[in-house]
């Protein structure tokens, strides 16, 4: 199949299959006339590929880890036992990010805390917008 057979078939747009491509994480036959070939394969990689992206994995760490990984009907798991460590780092990778985002929220939150309302519900603000103080 072509490039937009894959797009359709796995909703990816073909702008990102190229830059799959880029990275490493596909790898389609080209024809004598320049076009990319895709196998029934790729339709699972590319899916293996977008579900490693929304666990928060970078392409780079996806090429590492993609070979090591099977999809079991809807579920991908790891066919390498050695690959367990790189998923727990990713993991505390992921949950350092969020602490660092409640933390910038808190922040906020007193910001807007603090902020005093002026009598008619509105803001007080001493410096006009576009001004500065």
């Amino acid at each position: 199949m072509r490039i937009g057979e894959l797009s359709r078939r796995t909703g990816v747009s073909v702008r990102s299959l190229r830059y799959y491509e880029e990275q490493g994480l596909l790898s389609p036959v080209r024809r004598p006339s320049g076009y990319r070939e895709y196998g029934e394969g790729d339709v699972t990689t590319v899916r293996a590929i977008r579900l490693m992206l929304a666990a928060g994995l970078n392409t780079a760490t996806i090429a590492e880890l993609l070979p090591c990984m099977v999809e079991d009907g809807e579920l991908l798991t790891p066919a390498c036992s050695g690959m367990l460590p790189d998923l727990h780092r990713e993991r505390e990778r992921l949950n350092d990010a969020v602490a660092e985002l409640l933390a910038a929220r808190d922040v906020l939150d007193s910001i807007i805390a603090a902020t005093a309302p002026a009598p008619d519900g509105d803001l007080v603000c001493p410096v006009s917008p576009g001004r500065s103080a």
